[in-house]
């Protein structure tokens, strides 16, 4: 049974009690101290309504940015690369953007305007990150996540043209690389990033690395 966080501060349980679907919360709020504490311990909301929910999915869906993978195709793709790109350029433009995107089998979206609000919050005091492609002056695609530490947890992307989310991201994994930002969150599976070279680690190794990884 998922705790419910009642209390102004109250803990979140140990995640070794998420459920087998990976909900371990409910209720709370999306305080900067709240969503702070939950990324240090791998906890993310993901809900359409309240209360909030909150997960800690096993096995996690992670990639090492060492281990990115660009197929031939998106080599040749990006010899001609279309886009530009930038850093922090448009944070709540992409967050919009990417509760707009249609989503195959999802009908309706968890980036509401609580959600819009509360990581735009955490963008003004640094911890919210988005990431540009842009085509001219036109947004073309993007994504956005919470920066901790040696982690970069990701949260969504959308596209407007072909490959545009994908470019933007292999963009930044290559200046992550750079940074000393040893891994990416991408909480549940998606073909997608796979095909990038995101791949499945038990929840125990995640947290590992989350606790060795963010000070």
């Amino acid at each position: 049974m998922p705790k419910i966080l009642k209390a102004e501060g109250e803990r979140f349980p140990p995640v070794q009690y998420a459920r087998g679907d990976g909900l371990l919360a409910t209720g709370g709020d999306l305080s900067p101290a709240r969503l702070l504490a939950a990324y240090r311990q791998g906890i993310f909301p993901w809900y359409d309504s309240p209360p909030v929910l909150w997960w800690f999915p096993d096995p996690r869906f992670v990639m090492f940015p060492a281990e990115l993978h660009v197929s031939g195709s998106m080599k040749q793709f990006l010899r001609k690369d279309p886009f530009t790109y930038s850093v922090n350029a448009a944070f709540q433009r992409v967050m919009r953007c990417c509760g707009t995107a249609n989503r195959k089998g999802q009908s309706g979206t968890w980036i509401t305007e609580q959600m819009i609000e509360a990581y735009t919050t955490l963008h003004r005091m640094g911890h919210a990150v988005s990431v540009e492609a842009w085509r001219g002056d036109e947004l073309a695609g993007g994504l956005y996540g919470v920066r901790l530490g040696s982690v970069f947890f990701g949260e969504s992307m959308f596209t407007r043209y072909q490959n545009a989310s994908k470019a933007a991201f292999i963009h930044y994994m290559r200046a992550l690389v750079g940074e000393g930002v040893q891994l990416i969150d991408c909480q549940v599976y998606t073909s997608h990033l796979a095909s990038l070279g995101a791949r499945l680690i038990p929840a125990s190794e995640f947290s590992r690395l989350l606790s060795e990884l963010i000070p």
